[in-house]
């Protein structure tokens, strides 16, 4: 550890120079060099883990495939800005204009004008029966027909699998350039790879189906809300007719927040792991986003010895490890009461936070924290 580096290399030199004093004393003594002491022994050294004010991980909340990632890796957003979205995202963005020209139309009108409220009733019309006429004319049997081949194909795949993994595991234990076991191996991946390229086709053929459907499904609810809305107007507004109105709204937007990425908070994307045309999953990590307007180092190694020794508001000198000529200051901002255990030692987390920034920290820099001691 670098707690008590400085001192123990002190005691060194001082060991070493009473070695020398005792040897001949007709020899020219030669002066050891002096070592430059920059932590006193009353300093408590610790490691930290440096932390910006924000940060999140940030995924969609409903599987799909990704239509567009409006940002890079280095961009500044807002708060508020798209960062991604599903190309599912139409149809609750549709709910949501709907819901959101009834609101309004409400608030504005208060006598009662259903003119906006008609209007969105028939756009929704017109949008419902173009979804319609696109589920009506799909061959739902013949893509039914061709899921129930593909999934036998699949079936008779597996079996190919299983054959080639059993005539593979009689040869598996011959050396690598084996012409038995390579021919094996070979037979075994390309089933393998038949077995995947047949499961990507179920899912698009799936797709043909169920995307077409949703749509259908979405343009009804769209119809049936829009017409909801201006049926209800028609004995003008009131309290009641508001409350619904905000909470359909509110729901329409709850909904489509889980098919696109929106800032919660202004700062830097750190990076992005998926692209246009992936598909994904609720636990699928698109987005990092960071504020490094302010860095924060929390420790991870200072000992119940140690904590009594620190308080708030302490001066603390900061030494990214990555960076050795970069020597920054900071301030405890707080020290946690509760504790972790590990080989033995009794530790406690302190939050210090860095004056100034520099555009080379980086989030997760492990850092040298020093707490200075009052001299």
């Amino acid at each position: 550890m670098k707690k008590n580096m400085m001192f123990l290399i002190s005691l060194v030199v001082l060991f070493t120079l009473a070695l020398s004093a005792c040897g001949g004393g007709d020899a020219a003594a030669t002066p050891e060099p002096a070592v430059e002491e920059t932590v006193s022994s009353g300093d408590v050294v610790a490691e930290g883990r440096l932390e910006p004010v924000h940060a999140a991980n940030l995924s969609f909340q409903a599987r799909g495939v990704v239509e567009e990632i409006f940002v890079k890796a280095g961009d500044a957003v807002s708060g508020g800005d798209i960062l991604a979205r599903l190309t599912n995202a139409g149809a609750a963005e549709a709910q949501v204009l709907v819901a959101q020209n009834a609101y309004d139309t409400l608030l504005r009108n208060e006598s009662g004008d259903r003119a906006k409220l008609w209007d969105a009733y028939m756009q929704a019309q017109v949008a419902r029966a173009e979804a319609e006429r696109e589920w009506e004319d799909l061959d739902v049997d013949a893509i039914d027909d061709r899921i129930e081949e593909i999934e036998g194909d699949i079936e008779d795949l597996k079996e190919d699998l299983q054959d080639a993994q059993d005539e593979f595991d009689k040869y598996k234990d011959l050396d690598e350039e084996n012409s038995k076991r390579k021919t094996a191996e070979d037979d075994l991946e390309t089933a393998q790879e038949d077995l995947n390229d047949k499961a990507r086709e179920l899912e698009e053929e799936a797709r043909k189906r169920d995307e077409v459907k949703s749509k259908y499904d979405a343009a009804l609810a769209a119809e049936a809300e829009a017409k909801y809305q201006y049926e209800i107007s028609l004995d003008g507004p009131n309290a009641d007719q508001l409350a619904i109105a905000r909470a359909n709204l509110d729901a329409a937007k709850d909904a489509l927040s889980a098919y696109v990425i929106v800032a919660p908070f202004s700062g830097m994307v750190a990076d992005v792991n998926v692209g246009a045309g992936e598909q994904v999953t609720l636990d699928t990590r698109v987005v990092s986003l960071v504020d490094d307007s302010q860095w924060y180092v929390e420790t991870t190694d200072v000992t119940e010895l140690e904590v009594v020794d620190l308080s708030v508001g302490q001066p603390v000198v900061l030494r990214p490890d990555a960076l050795p000529d970069l020597e920054l200051t900071g301030t405890v901002e707080a020290i946690s009461s509760a504790f972790t255990q590990s080989g033995g030692d009794i530790l406690y987390t302190v939050r210090v936070r860095v004056n100034g920034s520099d555009p080379m920290l980086k989030w997760g820099m492990t850092v040298e924290t020093i707490f200075t001691s009052a001299e």
